[in-house]
């Protein structure tokens, strides 16, 4: 891979992690508009360590919000902060239980044609529209005994990490259904916005762990980071790191005004045409 090729990816996906836009799905597009030709195993590998950039990011934009966590957490004070991480944990099983048993399955949908990847985007179009008109009336608005939007359970959080382990497939944007799931049942969409981008941050550094032990592994192996390179995996890493805290910021004032569905309308349009690619209409 090229270091242009990999900066390039690298902003895309520090931009489209945050906003939901599908960051895998954007990937694969912009591979196949770069010509990159990497197999299913070696995208996988690049993706995860441009996720784990756009994870440090979120600690870094979140920093105030993480360390209590943290501190609550791992000296056991049952205090809110240390709930809200029991409740990052159980939206973590379902996407633990996929990344277990169906890893070799997933990565297969990687490295294909564009046409996954255009009917996925079409599917987060569809939920951010949903979302949008369903949950955006103002709280003064709503008629009497209707629900008012209600901090994150550890139901809801089950719910969202449901969200979360069917969004692995490229061109289901992560953050766009995992807001619009939370919005959805009914939660608080500044509470969404930020237990979206703190709930990624297990599964993806638990993967790059993985990664990491296939890397020293023996040759013999399989260590595909050589079809990579050092100085283009480091460009993309930089590169995903710097435009994801940008993004990050930018997303959660986004999410608060409830201007989600401009999105979705990228989305349509930008699957539309991906749709056509893989058919061969064009």
């Amino acid at each position: 891979m090229e270091t242009i090729d990999a900066l390039i990816l690298g902003i895309v996906q520090g931009l489209a992690e945050y906003l939901p836009i599908s960051s895998s799905g954007h990937l694969e597009i912009f591979r196949e508009l770069l010509g990159i030709d990497l197999s299913g195993a070696e995208s996988l590998e690049f993706d995860v360590m441009l996720h784990v950039a756009t994870v440090l990011s979120t600690i870094v934009v979140l920093w105030h919000e993480f360390m209590p966590l943290c501190r609550s957490f791992f000296t056991f004070r049952r205090d809110s902060n240390f709930y809200y991480v029991c409740k990052i944990l159980v939206s973590c099983i379902p996407v633990g239980i996929v990344g277990v048993f169906f890893k070799d399955y997933i990565e297969g949908f990687f490295g294909r044609d564009l046409t996954l990847v255009g009917i996925c985007l079409c599917i987060t179009a569809a939920l951010l529209t949903f979302s949008y008109f369903y949950r955006t009336r103002p709280l003064e608005h709503l008629p009497a005994g209707a629900r008012r939007p209600r901090d994150i359970s550890f139901r809801d959080a089950f719910i969202i990490g449901c969200a979360q382990a069917v969004a692995v497939l490229p061109g289901l944007s992560r953050s766009g259904t995992t807001i619009a799931t939370g919005i959805i049942i009914g939660d608080k969409r500044e509470q969404v916005a930020q237990f979206s981008f703190l709930m990624v941050i297990i599964p993806i550094l638990g993967e790059a762990l993985l990664d990491i032990k296939d890397m020293i592994a023996p040759a013999a192996d399989a260590v595909v980071s050589d079809a990579i390179g050092f100085v283009p995996m480091l460009t993309g890493f930089l590169a995903s790191f710097l435009v994801g805290c940008a993004a990050c910021k930018w997303m959660l004032n986004i999410v608060k005004k409830g201007k989600l569905v401009w999105f979705a309308v990228y989305c349509v349009i930008v699957g539309a045409v991906c749709i056509a690619s893989g058919l061969k209409l064009f």
